[in-house]
């Protein structure tokens, strides 16, 4: 599918998706079909910012899962009118941090708890196997990058740590977690993390190795890592989910 971003009212960028005709061959893949929407049911708007790997893995999979959503860009910088530390926003996040997500009449500000959500009340196309030992698996994925990888060279984190430290703590915690991580994906991957579906795992594998490369790491030595990324780099949805096509990306890095 093909994510299109059109302006819409308040200043947010609004994503929906055009899916072209599928040739005799592609119809009978594991493409999903577009799951139905209702016309006048209220958007979900994402707060995000373009750098956040947290917040990519929302786009990721409200993506895959074409629901169409605005985004309202919100710097982690106390600048612009559109930033994380205004009451405002500790109104929709009290945590004043990204991605929050405002759908359904609710706010939800995890990453994680969003793909839940979105799996449980949007399972038309599914992000988690059917399969009851390749859900473990998935969640294991999603649990070692999103709890024992990213936090520990997120932002904060390393603002903490300081500015002359801060890039060796991050390649070594990264470094250290995708020691653990490639073994698990030797013995998971298919296609994909985990056999030859896509899922929660594969969204949230992508924007970690970006932050790996982002921090200089050495991805040689996680020979299942790089193969899987650059499978799941060719796919659409991870391609205008990127952070370099996001509405709010410096002109430098826009496009590329």
């Amino acid at each position: 599918m093909t994510a299109l971003r059109l302006l819409a009212p308040k200043g947010l960028q609004r994503v929906q998706f055009f899916r072209p005709p599928l040739s005799a061959s592609m119809a009978s893949s594991s493409v999903p079909k577009m799951e139905a929407t209702v016309a006048d049911e209220p958007r979900p708007i994402l707060y995000a910012t373009w750098l956040s790997s947290c917040s990519w893995r929302v786009r990721i999979a409200l993506t895959l899962k074409q629901i169409p959503y605005d985004v309202q860009a919100t710097s982690l910088l106390q600048v612009g009118e559109h930033h994380a530390y205004t009451d405002k926003y500790r109104e929709v996040n009290p945590m004043q941090t990204v991605p929050s997500l405002q759908i359904d009449g609710h706010s939800l500000c995890d990453s994680v708890a969003i793909m839940h959500y979105l799996e449980e009340t949007r399972p038309k196309i599914p992000l988690l196997p059917q399969d009851v030992m390749k859900r473990a698996k998935v969640r294991e994925i999603v649990e070692l990058i999103c709890s024992a990888i990213q936090p520990l060279q997120n932002r904060l984190v390393l603002e903490h740590v300081g500015k002359e430290k801060s890039l060796v703590w991050a390649q070594h915690w990264i470094a250290r977690g995708f020691q653990g991580l490639d073994r698990v994906l030797a013995g998971s991957a298919g296609k994909y993390c985990v056999g030859d579906e896509l899922s929660m795992a594969d969204v949230c594998l992508v924007p970690q190795v970006f932050n790996a490369r982002m921090y200089k790491v050495d991805l040689s030595p996680y020979p299942n890592i790089v193969r899987l990324d650059h499978e799941l780099q060719s796919l659409p949805a991870f391609k205008s989910s990127h952070p370099h096509q996001q509405p709010d990306c410096p002109p430098k890095f826009a496009g590329k």
